[in-house]
């Protein structure tokens, strides 16, 4: 897919049209700005390499031909280990050169090289190592999965990247506002309000959550909290409810502000401090960085005045004389 929008995709964002319709095309086609989904790739491609380095230590030890998972353990049970990538690899050696292979894309993904062809390379290959371990995957993990396909969809690497400093060298065209970088924002932002939902329908299902006790079994978990709050929240029960409420309540304002223009921005900055926060609370660190990251699709839409040159607009068809005079 090029960088520049192709024409149908002009007529779809300056079409006429109205209602839930025009809302839908406006959504989806209108062109944005192409930085925020370069942060986007910048964030997605450092948590990809600390998440890749949580397996590093024990791949083999996971995966090797003696490993606890290896292809004979795993190929007598239902399993989609057989179906990744990483399966094809039976020797250590092949095993290691596979996961450099995951390693040297999300690197590429990280600096801007490559484009969308290291975009789809990485989440090819993330998805083979998860696929490979299925039981071993976090929700951090699988929030990296959706950030990486949505990068290679837009045009991640237009700015703070490699292959924009490669375009600068050769004297080309600076990037300019992009359908495809709305397209890919606003699945970024479609995936946002997905889990934000999912992860409060979760809640709500627990009575922990509804009586405010949530926060202490949180807190009481050693085998996952990063900080013991349970002294706190024993001094404190209105702040133990407080933690358990406020936590609910702000994934359903982020699930539901995130597609209000007077609110998106002030809900996803908000989610830059809270999602985080969320995740070391709930003892996944990694899973608040990646909401987070999912935040900055919020820029979605801020139109062309933040790139160097808009994108003309298809120009309008042309009235005959005749028609005119009538």
């Amino acid at each position: 897919m090029s960088a520049t929008p192709p024409r149908s995709f002009a007529g779809l964002a300056t079409g006429s049209g109205s209602g839930v319709g025009r809302a839908w095309l406006d959504f989806w086609f209108t062109p944005s700005d192409p930085r925020p989904l370069a942060a986007v790739r910048i964030l997605a491609g450092l948590l990809g390499l600390a998440l890749a380095g949580s397996y590093a230590g024990d791949l083999e030890a996971w995966f090797g031909p003696d490993g606890i998972l290896s292809l004979e353990a795993v190929s007598t049970a239902p399993s989609s280990a057989v179906g990744s990538l990483f399966a094809r690899v039976g020797s250590g050696a092949g095993l290691w050169a596979a996961f450099g292979g995951l390693l040297a894309a999300l690197v590429a993904v990280t600096v801007g090289l490559a484009g969308r062809i290291a975009c789809v390379v990485a989440a090819i290959l993330w998805a083979s190592l998860l696929n490979r371990g299925p039981m071993l995957a976090g929700p951090a993990d699988d929030c990296l999965a959706v950030l990486l396909w949505c990068l290679a969809v837009g045009p991640a690497s237009a700015h703070w990247s490699v292959d924009r400093w490669i375009r600068d060298r050769r004297g080309l065209p600076a990037p300019t506002a992009s359908p495809w970088a709305g397209v890919s924002l606003g699945l970024l932002r479609v995936h946002a309000t997905a889990i934000a939902v999912a992860a409060l329908l979760a809640q709500l299902k627990g009575d922990a959550w509804w009586d405010g006790t949530a926060a202490w079994w949180l807190a009481a978990r050693p085998d996952s909290r990063l900080f013991d709050l349970t002294g706190i929240y024993r001094g404190s029960e209105y702040l133990m409810n407080l933690v358990s409420h406020g936590i609910v309540a702000f994934e359903a304002i982020f699930a539901a502000g995130l597609w209000f223009a007077a609110a998106r921005r002030g809900v996803a900055r908000a989610g830059l401090v809270a999602w985080p926060a969320i995740g070391i609370l709930a003892g996944e660190p990694f899973w608040g960085l990646a909401m987070a990251i999912f935040c900055l699709s919020a820029e979605k839409g801020v139109g062309s005045h933040f790139c160097e040159a808009p994108w003309p607009a298809m120009p309008a068809k042309a009235v005959p004389p005749a028609a005119a005079g009538k």
